[in-house]
């Protein structure tokens, strides 16, 4: 997987989707992948970040820790996972806006072939996971790239909750997950390097 540039791009209010890139880098690195975690830019003003105690704390922690996600990150890419929360079962406006400013790839043909995955959390199991991963993917659908979700493809998603569109997590109040996720992002990882591989190898 040497030859395989994988861009980790996630939004995360209060640590979980960082969390997830974090085990998806280091499962990429093991792999030989060349890896970039970038962190998709906050829209939200600190007037309401300040209202949550976990979410201000983990911007601070992470605003000068991580990189900004640019749209060449998209460009540079051969492939990508993204990690996002969901919002009443879409995707967070940050994460929306990102991929909204990819027209202009898009027009050049830019995203066509990229092999793409995604993961997320919520609340509760059923509180929109499923759903947006399938809205993140219809975007996808419309790049012309080869979505790489995980299916029933190993054990590790059984036990992280069985979702076949993407590694899915709930999260309580405190901000601890329900479920025991991080075998199944590896999996994730190492499946959407070996559908990379596969395209940049001819």
């Amino acid at each position: 997987m040497a030859n395989v540039k994988l861009a980790i791009i996630y939004y995360s209010s209060t640590g979980t989707n960082y969390k997830m890139a974090q085990w998806a880098e280091d499962a990429a690195k093991q792999k030989g992948a060349e890896v970039k975690v970038v962190r998709v830019p906050e829209l939200a003003p600190m007037s309401a970040i300040e209202q949550n105690a976990a979410w201000k704390d983990h911007y601070l922690a992470t605003k000068d820790k991580v990189p900004e996600a640019q749209i060449n990150d998209l460009d540079w890419a051969d492939a990508i996972i993204f990690s996002s929360p969901t919002r009443f079962g879409t995707l967070p406006a940050q994460t929306k806006q990102f991929i909204d400013q990819a027209g202009g790839l898009w027009a050049q043909g830019k995203l066509v072939n990229k092999v793409v995955s995604a993961m997320t959390s919520a609340q509760n199991p059923h509180g929109g996971q499923e759903a947006t991963l399938l809205s993140l993917y219809t975007s996808m659908f419309h790049w012309g790239a080869i979505i790489a979700a995980p299916g029933y493809s190993d054990n590790s998603i059984f036990s992280a909750g069985g979702n076949p569109y993407g590694t899915s997590v709930s999260v309580d109040g405190e901000g601890n997950m329900k479920e025991d996720i991080e075998e199944a992002v590896r999996h994730q990882v190492n499946r959407t390097l070996e559908v990379a591989g596969k395209i940049a190898n001819g």
